[in-house]
């Protein structure tokens, strides 16, 4: 506990040094200086992040695969399944909806209506937009190949080789029992591995922040200050609602969950990155008390459907630009396009700024300027940080719950994870 109240300590103080190394640089430097130094934190937070990558794959695969396998029956797999996906259906119903609801009762676009650059294609263009369709996501579900699955970090795909492995595992008997071990030996490495990799975290932070805000100044914070404040408000308003959800389900032990998921909570919030936190949030569910099976076949799922903060954005975002052109979206239309986000969504993990690709690939389909992207490109990396906080807490309690669901919740004292045996 002291490591992991130490870590927290550094990453915090590491926030608040990249803020002001950012702001001294901003204003003690010219442009391309200032720029070029960018460059160089950004290198730092690249490396964390892969570093990061470089986990995820094994990790996932062998603490599911060996979940899965010690079920032992495909039954319990698939109505842990169906739980699962009914839990992430209507939570991104209500992420969504919420989205809607405060984006128009904000209305922030309305200040920008006539004030928006003739041309903002060139900064749009950067971006993929093509669209999502139905077949391209179930196809693209099933990996040709899962070493090409794992070397891109598609975790849905790796999610669905592991639960065939997994049942075929349990199938098989005591012939697969050698192998299962050594895969379990896998998941201790790997989350040994996890522990060496989080020392780099600090550093990481330190850099994300004092690149962004030497190249674009605090004046990036000022600028569209009441937008980001009434964004910051509507997921504090989606926290509320999550967590009290989780205490329908959890009672007031909900708490001590958000307590052992702050660590990851603030990794992914420093960082932008969801992905970042996965590996200490699936310790804080294990200390919590959540079934290491249960934990790692729910929270990788998570991680394409149950993007709670990025789903709010989503629709946040596309009504925030049709009002910033004075574009009217009826109630109807707007159920119609969040049906639309419901689907497109689901393809947003291991896309770089997903969000904005999502968001983009919807512009074009109900006929709003895909140029207004340009309103968001600059402070996207604060909105992100939100968006990465908000998923690890949706993830956070979507796991718990059904692990509440299946009895696989256990009352457990804070114990180290390496104390603890992957059951």
């Amino acid at each position: 506990m002291a490591n992991k109240n130490r870590l927290t300590t550094y990453i915090l103080v590491g926030l608040a040094l990249g803020i002001l190394t950012g702001y001294a640089i901003n204003v003690s430097q010219t442009a391309p200086q200032a720029a070029s130094f960018a460059e160089y934190m950004t290198l730092v937070t690249t490396l964390f992040l892969r570093l990061i990558k470089m986990i995820i794959a094994p990790l996932v695969f062998s603490t599911l695969m060996v979940g899965i396998a010690r079920m032992g029956d495909s039954r319990e797999v698939g109505r842990v399944g169906i739980k699962t996906l009914g839990w992430f259906f209507l939570a991104s119903v209500l992420s969504l909806t919420l989205g809607l609801i405060m984006v128009n009762l904000f209305r922030p676009g309305d200040e920008l209506f006539g004030h928006i650059p003739a041309d903002g294609a060139a900064a749009a263009a950067t971006l993929q937009t093509s669209s999502l369709s139905l077949k391209e996501f179930i196809t693209h579900l099933v990996p040709s190949s899962i070493v090409d699955g794992m070397s891109k970090n598609e975790i849905l795909q790796i999610v669905v080789f592991s639960i065939f492995f997994g049942t075929a595992a349990a199938a098989v008997g005591k012939k697969a029992e050698p192998l299962i071990e050594a895969v379990d030996g896998v998941a201790h490495i790997m989350l040994k591995v996890t522990g060496y990799v989080m020392q780099v975290a600090p550093f990481a932070v330190f850099a994300a922040v004092a690149g962004t805000i030497a190249k674009s100044g605090v004046g990036v914070l000022q600028t569209y200050g009441k937008f980001m404040a009434e964004f910051y408000l509507s997921i504090g308003v989606l926290w509320g609602i999550l967590i009290f959800a989780g205490f329908l389900f959890l009672g007031k032990r909900v708490l001590k969950l958000i307590s052992e998921v702050k660590e990851p909570t603030l990794l992914a919030f420093s960082t932008a990155s969801s992905e970042a936190a996965f590996p200490k949030t699936l310790e804080g569910l294990e200390r919590f008390g959540v079934r290491n099976r249960i934990a790692a076949f729910v929270l990788p799922i998570g991680y394409s459907f149950n993007l709670d903060g990025s789903m709010m954005y989503c629709t946040f975002a596309t009504v925030f630009i049709a009002q910033a052109y004075g574009i009217n979206m009826d109630l109807g239309t707007q159920i119609t396009m969040m049906a639309v986000l419901m689907l497109t969504s689901k393809g947003m993990a291991g896309v770089p700024r997903a969000s904005l690709v999502v968001i983009a690939a919807t512009l074009s389909q109900f006929k709003i300027p895909e140029a207004g992207l340009v309103l968001l490109l600059g402070i996207d990396h604060f909105l992100d940080m939100a968006r990465s906080a908000t998923n690890v807490i949706g993830n956070s309690i979507a796991t718990a719950v059904v692990a509440k669901w299946e009895g696989e919740l256990t009352n457990t004292d804070d114990r180290a994870l390496s104390d603890r045996p992957l059951p």
